[in-house]
């Protein structure tokens, strides 16, 4: 990202920036050197989740309306940016998410009836199994950047070759944190990938009243890090640009900076927001013609490597593994406030010990 000082009043101005794509919506290559070197069994995974996380969203949206969920952020639109920027990392990587990030979690290892047990509030939803390198995830906007930071932070001080990666939307670039957790990551040289999912409205507020930035790759200049566009609804291009991030990182070349260009085909959250009263049947129709399932969908098939066999079977693996977890999730133990205390310390305090009978009186 090139940029140049006036020294007379100190404008400092950048080059606008172009957003990597090596896939155009009908599937075909645009940049056959970029694309990534997967074997086919690695692209058939890759899309096998793509299309079990939209039917997964799909059933959690029906789950939420039926009181089964509790709050839960539609993802149908962003699996190319979530799904495949957790495939191109190893799994002693580390993922700090936001409340959106599930697929992420569950891709890189948390049961599914945990995530479905952090939406219904339950304290076992966040008891992380001890091989799963994540965070829960984390519900203040941006809070999460600092979180990876200091992650990454740790990381390095132990002398390993893993990084971190984290999350947020274009409102999160907005926040204090975010600025914070990427000039230390700067100062520090960290191995940490900031990702910022822009699907064009922070709840219902357009990204033109957001910043007055050209982008929000354009900030990675202030904290002295590297800073990609990427088209988020091309898997390809994602993979490749965190797969670039990723091995920046584990070479000591600090930290990445990664602006994702996606769209959200559903609402903000299941709480009560009406899209319909922001965006408009055009737009909607422009962007659905961008589906990263579809353009993923054409690319495999045009090497032979995807059939409308291999699509259904994946879909009812799908819906067969959600019913199994809510389930799961429904049949654990109901909280009660002397397990929820039990479970904060190894050895429980007086205090609370005397709390807890309280309770039981």
């Amino acid at each position: 990202m090139a940029k140049t000082m006036n020294q007379s009043n100190y404008e400092v101005r950048t080059e606008p920036v172009e957003a990597l794509s090596i896939l155009s919506p009908e599937g075909k290559l645009l940049q056959p050197d970029l694309l990534p070197q997967l074997s086919d069994e690695q692209l058939r995974e890759l899309m096998r989740r793509m299309v079990f996380t939209r039917v997964w969203d799909q059933r959690a949206i029906s789950l939420s309306r039926q009181g089964r969920l509790g709050f839960y952020a539609p993802v149908s639109g962003q699996e190319a940016t979530m799904v495949a920027s957790e495939f191109a990392l190893r799994q002693d990587d580390f993922i700090c998410p936001g409340y959106r990030d599930m697929p992420q979690l569950v891709w890189h290892g948390l049961p599914m009836y945990q995530a479905f047990l952090y939406s219904r509030g339950h304290q076992q939803g966040g008891r992380i199994p001890e091989d799963v390198n994540v965070l829960m995830p984390q519900i203040i906007i941006g809070a999460q950047i600092v979180q990876a930071a200091g992650v990454a932070m740790g990381l390095k001080k132990r002398g390993t070759d893993r990084v971190a990666i984290t999350y947020t939307g274009d409102g999160g670039s907005s926040q204090g944190d975010f600025y914070e957790g990427m000039n230390f990551a700067g100062a520090f040289k960290l191995p940490v990938i900031f990702v910022v999912q822009n699907n064009g409205y922070a709840i219902s507020t357009p990204f033109s009243k957001q910043t007055a930035s050209e982008s929000i790759a354009h900030k990675a200049v202030a904290a002295g890090i590297h800073g990609v566009q990427v088209d988020g609804m091309d898997a390809m291009a994602v993979y490749k640009a965190v797969q670039d991030a990723a091995e920046r990182g584990r070479k000591g070349e600090g930290a990445t900076l990664i602006e994702a260009i996606t769209y959200r085909f559903g609402p903000h959250s299941m709480s009560g927001d009406d899209p319909s009263k922001y965006r408009t049947k055009e737009e909607q129709g422009e962007w659905e013609e961008r589906d990263p399932l579809v353009r993923m969908r054409k690319f495999l098939e045009s090497k032979n490597l995807w059939s409308e066999e291999d699509e259904a079977k994946v879909t009812e693996e799908a819906k067969n593994t959600v019913a199994e977890q809510i389930k799961k999730a429904e049949s654990v133990e109901k909280m009660t406030i002397p397990g929820l205390i039990d479970s904060m310390f190894e050895q429980t305090p007086p205090y609370l010990e005397q709390q807890k009978e309280d309770f039981t009186k």
